[in-house]
């Protein structure tokens, strides 16, 4: 595992100096709103989180005795750029879920603070592999404010730029088309956790 983390260690040192620049926004900037600021029309909850539209925003947190779940869009998508725009009560443990087909088989880049290994916000997670990606810069990340998060998946590539920094550029297959969804994670620890979304889009790239 420690040689898995230095090999994407030095991945994302090359990224540093070769793709610190934003993704373009021309696709997601210019896309569908996945999120209309009135209601959940298009999404659908799965498990026992609470969501709601309030003051515009997408709103999200633990059920009745912790509880977790998702929240997903109707539709799936294959290729595009993804553009996601949130603040979060922390601390916390979620993400946004993409290409997810089931909870074996998804992509997720994560919204939280992990300590084995170090890992914040905008790293990539793939069920049964792990840590695809690892962000370990913390001051990338806004803890009080809005960030925005930039996820490009192309054929097997995901590009992961988060307030305009690169955090993730590998190659994975596993699964090439699903839905678009955030997770609420259970645990005592996140009781007061919130997850709140002001803007999603997408742009679909051609193939």
């Amino acid at each position: 595992m420690r040689h898995l983390y230095s090999v994407w260690a030095f991945v994302l040192a090359i990224g540093a100096c070769f793709g610190t620049l934003p993704l373009k926004a021309g696709e997601a900037g210019q896309g569908e709103k996945l999120f209309n600021g009135k209601d959940l029309a298009g999404w659908k909850a799965e498990g026992d989180a609470r969501w709601e539209v309030k003051d515009g925003l997408l709103v999200g947190r633990q059920g009745p005795d912790e509880e977790p779940g998702d929240i997903f869009t109707k539709a799936k998508f294959e290729d595009f750029e993804l553009k996601v725009t949130y603040k979060i009560v922390w601390p916390a443990n979620t993400g946004i879920w993409y290409r997810y087909q089931s909870p074996e088989n998804a992509y997720q880049a994560d919204i939280l603070e992990y300590t084995n290994p170090i890992a914040y916000s905008g790293s990539l997670y793939c069920p049964g592999k792990m840590f695809l990606a690892i962000n370990d810069d913390a001051k990338l990340i806004d803890k009080k404010g809005w960030n925005t998060m930039m996820i490009r998946a192309e054929g097997d590539r995901h590009r992961i730029h988060l307030n305009g920094n690169q955090v993730a550029d590998v190659r994975d297959g596993d699964t090439k088309s699903g839905r678009i969804g955030f997770q609420i994670h259970a645990g005592s620890q996140f009781a007061n956790m919130r997850v709140i979304v002001k803007e999603v889009r997408i742009g679909k790239l051609k193939p």
